[in-house]
């Protein structure tokens, strides 16, 4: 059970919490998650689940616990194209949709867009053709497209600023979620930042919220994003799916979109 008391005792001072602040959460007692962090005590499958809970910890982890204490996992990990998807995945549609005519787009944990609205995939043909190619071989990946030599950063006026607040948010994620997918895009694009986006931010408190702003030849874009996800999932794919919206930040930004030449509607999308 030395796995299982591992993975407790680390969830637990990730979440910076003592064993007092746990035991108070949980409704389990101290002595008792004393005597689970040092294997003097093995844990039930419903004692897991219970401290789990209590620790906002993820499905796909949850899994690892159960399994490093010997029991089956529980939580499934569907194919977005799985039968049992389908009303997630509808209502995932119906957001993107609904969204337009600006951007949304669906993500996993390590910020892969799984599903894109047509304003997204009209923003960024307006980036090249190759973008993605540029930027990872065809992987269509947020960290990527922003933090890559060969991404947008160079387009972004604002880089000082959304630089290293989105590098800070995706750190953040990758600690708190145990996102080891995450955690290995940062490893790789790492050694391209500069030290100012890797530790430090602007001072942007005055702002509600700090958009985006993109230099695209003589237009000027500026865009923030709001991040919906499922508050009730049971199933790892749907715990980790992330809608992000994008919402225009001024008049010119709002009007573009508005006049932007989409083709017809589709009856839905598609799984990219």
């Amino acid at each position: 059970m030395d796995g299982f008391a591992r993975l407790l005792r680390e969830w637990r001072q990730k979440r910076r919490w003592s064993q007092l602040d746990l035991a108070l959460t949980s409704g389990v007692s101290q002595r008792h998650i004393s005597f689970l962090e040092s294997s003097r005590a093995n844990p039930s499958r419903a004692m897991i689940l219970q401290l789990s809970e209590a620790l906002d910890v993820p499905l796909r982890t949850r899994n690892l616990w159960l399994t490093a204490a010997g029991f089956a996992p529980l939580y499934a990990a569907r194919t977005l194209d799985d039968p049992q998807m389908a009303q997630v995945m509808g209502a995932v549609r119906m957001m993107l949709s609904a969204h337009e005519p600006y951007p949304a787009l669906a993500l996993d944990r390590a910020w892969n867009v799984l599903i894109a609205n047509r304003p997204f995939e009209a923003l960024t043909a307006l980036l090249g053709a190759d973008l993605w190619e540029r930027v990872g071989d065809g992987t269509r990946n947020l960290m990527r497209l922003f933090f890559h030599p060969q991404g947008i950063r160079s387009l972004v006026t604002n880089w000082a600023a959304v630089g290293p607040l989105l590098w800070q948010r995706a750190t953040r994620e990758a600690h708190e979620l145990g996102g080891a997918d995450m955690q290995a895009v940062l490893d790789e694009l790492a050694p391209f930042q500069e030290p100012e986006v890797l530790w430090s931010a602007m001072d942007s408190a005055l702002l509600p919220v700090v958009p985006f702003k993109l230099a695209l030849g003589e237009q000027r874009l500026a865009l923030f994003a709001v991040i919906a996800t499922f508050g009730t999932a049971q199933d790892v794919t749907t715990d980790e799916l992330r809608i992000e919206t994008l919402f225009p930040a001024d008049a010119e930004t709002e009007a573009l979109f508005r006049h932007l030449l989409l083709p017809p509607a589709q009856p839905e999308y598609l799984p990219l």
